[in-house]
């Protein structure tokens, strides 16, 4: 398979007619090698627009890595500078944490499955990512204890985005997310001003698979 051609394929076919066209992040999804951090039997599959089941010794885990055009819009919105610290909650495959790492100071991930915690320090040594630290965690629990960051990415769907991360923000610091219920999610990107106010943008709808741990929202009761 040619994969150079596949990745030109899936940034100038799928990623730009998305609205990306922020060219630190097309130059960083040329740079980062995406089917590096899928599962080997997927590696044709790398570049397709669609979720790809995450699998640990030939069997799934009921995680998926998101699609790209998904990733690459996620990246843009935050705008991640190089003196920023990081939090990513569904390590996957490390990709996500990779395409993170090119643009902050240091990045910690969690992952609630051990063996894709394994796979994605694996995937993260094997392409020289040294600024990544990865977790064996619920990214879901325990946020009382976590030190606060300068950008919060959640790697998947959540009813809303916790108030016990959101209080993890600097001053200037965001937080991404997908929120919502099936059949309608929406991209939310949450932001703590220096004065210490917090104000939320709608971004864009889309769908994704909902992360380990974050609940549904309490249905409405008459």
């Amino acid at each position: 398979m040619d994969f150079e051609r596949a990745r030109f394929n899936m940034i100038e076919q799928q990623i730009r007619p998305w609205n990306v066209l922020d060219p630190d992040v097309l130059a960083l999804l040329s740079a980062v090698r995406r089917e590096d951090f899928v599962p080997s039997s997927m590696r044709a599959m790398a570049f397709a627009d669609l979720e790809l089941p995450l699998l640990v010794d030939g069997k799934s885990t009921g995680e998926v890595m998101l699609a790209p055009k998904l990733e690459a819009r996620l990246l843009q919105e935050l705008r991640v500078k190089h003196h920023e610290t990081v939090l990513e909650i569904g390590a996957g495959s490390g990709h996500m944490a990779a395409l993170l790492a090119r643009q902050a100071r240091h990045v910690d991930t969690f992952e609630v499955h051990p063996g894709l915690a394994a796979f994605a320090r694996s995937n993260l040594a094997r392409s020289a990512v040294g600024n990544v630290t990865v977790t064996d965690a619920d990214g879901s629990r325990d946020h009382a204890a976590l030190p606060t960051y300068d950008v919060i990415m959640l790697s998947g769907s959540v009813a809303r985005a916790p108030e016990s991360l959101l209080s993890k923000l600097n001053p200037g610091g965001r937080l991404i997310a997908i929120e919502g219920d099936l059949p309608v999610m929406q991209a939310r990107l949450h932001t703590l001003s220096t004065a210490g106010g917090l104000t939320t943008q709608t971004l864009f709808e889309t769908v994704t698979q909902r992360l380990h741990g974050f609940v549904a929202a309490p249905a409405f009761a008459f």
